[in-house]
């Protein structure tokens, strides 16, 4: 009897042990491979504890996809932390292996600089959108239409074009164009934040003002707005907005390697966020709403 009472003792320790490893073992993600017969076998990827980084820069674009793709991959179990910086400690990051990747690299033109200096110590995934711009962005009462008109008018724009951060692109390109055209007006560095809030008043008034502009951006589904002509070619032609990873995420993770290079999205989708994210509505919760309305867009990215 005794020993009866040891084995069903032991049974039971190696049954509850069993349970432990192999039914509480964390989240895990499914995926699926063919047997040797040809049949469907389904595996398993723990995602406990694996964490990933993502750097973003202060556009509303950037924060957009920043913020859906946390929500994606933390729905799935991941740790996922993001790192708001500037546009040149996103690039020298994921270069360097802080970030696993970012989504913000805006090419062939405005961030062609970074793109020269890291463009061997990270793994470009391609556009995530395609069809961006850059240029000098005014109202559309403003009564001309090209660069070349600007010091024409100076005085109305009280000599100044109204620029965002120092490090992005698109000042660089600006700085450019000031002395390409011969322009007799400042470039005014401030933030994407502060240069919105600029234009806001300027249209609230009726006046003039002449902003560093891009698109995908909420301002042009807010007020009636154009890109200033650029015979010079200064600002380029289309530009892509990519994904960039650090070197060696597709040996490290490959499923977040393969999420991140299948992501891509067209300004139907990202428009709607941005505004909302504008009009106060929490990043958070306006990429948790994405999410919900659009499985069909979220499974192409995952599956």
């Amino acid at each position: 009897m005794y020993k009866l009472f040891k084995t069903l003792t032991l049974t039971l320790v190696i049954i509850f042990a069993a349970g432990i490893l192999f039914g509480c073992g964390g989240e895990q993600q499914g995926t699926s491979e063919q047997n040797e017969n040809g049949s469907e076998k389904t595996t398993t990827q723990d995602t406990t504890n694996k964490e990933i980084n993502i750097g973003y820069v202060e556009w509303d674009d950037c924060v957009a996809v920043t913020y859906v793709m946390k929500h994606v991959l933390s729905d799935m179990g991941y740790n996922v932390n993001i790192t708001s910086v500037d546009a040149g400690v996103m690039w020298s990051g994921v270069a360097q292996g802080d970030f696993d990747f970012v989504m913000g690299a805006w090419l062939p033109k405005t961030q062609a600089d970074y793109w020269k200096e890291f463009k061997n110590d990270v793994v470009d995934l391609g556009p995530n959108y395609k069809g961006a711009k850059i240029g000098l962005v005014v109202p559309e009462y403003v009564n001309f239409d090209s660069i070349e008109q600007l010091n024409e008018h100076k005085d109305k724009f009280n000599g100044v074009i109204t620029g965002i951060e120092p490090g992005a692109g698109i000042m660089q390109t600006t700085e450019k164009a000031i002395s390409e055209y011969g322009l007799d007006l400042e470039l005014k560095d401030s933030s994407s934040a502060a240069m919105a809030a600029s234009l806001q008043r300027a249209v609230n008034n009726d006046k003039w003002i002449v902003v560093t502009g891009w698109n995908p951006h909420w301002k042009f589904a807010k007020w009636d707005l154009k890109y200033l002509e650029d015979p010079k070619k200064i600002y380029g032609g289309e530009e892509h907005i990519n994904t960039l990873a650090r070197q060696g995420l597709k040996e490290d993770m490959p499923d977040i390697y393969s999420i991140a290079d299948k992501f891509y999205w067209t300004s139907e989708e990202i428009g709607p966020i941005m505004l909302k994210i504008q009009s106060g509505m929490s990043a958070d919760k306006a990429a948790k709403e994405f999410i919900n309305k659009h499985p069909d867009i979220v499974k192409k990215w995952t599956s």
